[in-house]
């Protein structure tokens, strides 16, 4: 009897968990916005509860955060239009030798491979076509409406509408302790995340920033925002942002040691922050095995796209926390965690 209800449990664990990860593809218009919103919500909670303990009115303290979140869109705005300003002011002659470059990077490939080109037609201007345009405005519509869910689900999570911390005692962990424990770790955690991604970000964005001041490559601002919103994906990220600016520079600078050296700092500056600091600043404790890490990037970049490629990790650690409080699935735990490091202990003369 016990056997027949195991495998019957193992069957249904293997048409839940498929029909699970369908609706949350389905519905992604609903917990994208819903699961951003509580990153956000916990990265402020800390100082919800330092303007309680002054005896702040909660209204009072949401309007404070929201006024913060405000200021911080309003920076990131200012710093794309700035950017834009840069790009379209520019009168390097850049996209003339893009053009050409690419003309003869085409030919090339077409010498070689046999695929068709025409070299003729303006490459560049592909990207500036009625559909590629209509393609923008889509984009920016479906982006301000998911900044406006994310504000909602925001001011709800802050006002407790939505608690968290019932939520996991009345759904999975059914004990107040265990759900109490539960939670003060993923909050902990989870604002270890996002705050050391965050400076680590901003410091990658910075100073690939700067490396294009110094190598005298064109549109530094752009490039150093790039990095910085682009480093919030794990892992994948710093790849991304290395290999597109060594074309970039590759375009506008002479292969000589000048473009060598733009490449060999801004890889330095992946690796110093990406690979040395974040781990250092991230702690034992936040270590996750780097074949679940691309494991769930694939799958919640598969889901959600762009959105869940950057909450893939923060989701992960969530799931990590939640097994580890259950003896039947500790095992799993363990095995999405990373190899502990452990200091030998002192021999005793």
């Amino acid at each position: 009897m016990l056997e027949q209800r195991r495998t019957t449990n193992i069957l249904l664990l293997f048409i839940v968990v498929p029909l699970v990860f369908y609706l949350l593809k389905i519905l992604s218009f609903i917990f994208i916005p819903l699961i951003s919103s509580m990153f956000i919500a916990l990265l402020f909670l800390p100082l919800m509860r330092w303007l309680g303990r002054r005896n702040v009115p909660r209204l009072i303290s949401i309007i404070i955060v929201i006024t913060l979140i405000v200021i911080g869109v309003f920076i990131g705005v200012e710093l794309v239009q700035l950017s834009s300003k840069q790009i379209l002011s520019n009168d390097s002659g850049f996209f003339g030798k893009a053009e050409v470059k690419i003309n003869e990077l085409m030919l090339y490939m077409q010498d070689k491979v046999g695929m068709e080109y025409n070299p003729e037609g303006n490459f560049l201007s592909q990207f500036f076509q009625k559909e590629t345009i209509g393609s923008t405005f889509d984009f920016v519509r479906k982006f301000l409406t998911n900044i406006l869910m994310i504000t909602f689900f925001t001011i709800l999570w802050l006002s407790e509408s939505i608690n968290m911390h019932k939520v996991l005692n009345n759904t999975i962990l059914k004990r107040k302790h265990t759900s109490i424990k539960a939670f003060m770790k993923i909050e902990k955690d989870l604002i270890t995340f996002i705050k050391v991604k965050f400076l680590v970000s901003l410091l990658t964005g910075i100073f690939t920033g700067l490396a294009c001041v110094f190598f005298d490559v064109s549109f530094p601002i752009f490039w150093g925002l790039f990095a910085f919103l682009i480093n919030f994906v794990q892992m994948v990220g710093s790849f991304i942002s290395v290999i597109l600016l060594s074309i970039f520079a590759f375009v506008e600078l002479d292969p000589t040691s000048t473009l060598f050296f733009f490449i060999l700092s801004i890889t330095g500056v992946q690796v110093l922050f990406g690979a040395i600091l974040e781990p250092i600043f991230m702690g034992k404790s936040f270590s996750i095995n780097v074949i679940t890490v691309l494991i769930m990037l694939m799958l919640w970049g598969f889901i959600w796209g762009i959105p869940g490629l950057i909450m893939a990790i923060p989701i992960t650690v969530f799931i990590k926390i939640i097994l580890e409080q259950f003896q039947e699935t500790k095992t799993i735990a363990t095995l999405l965690s990373g190899p502990e490091r452990t200091i030998p202990p002192l021999k005793n003369k």
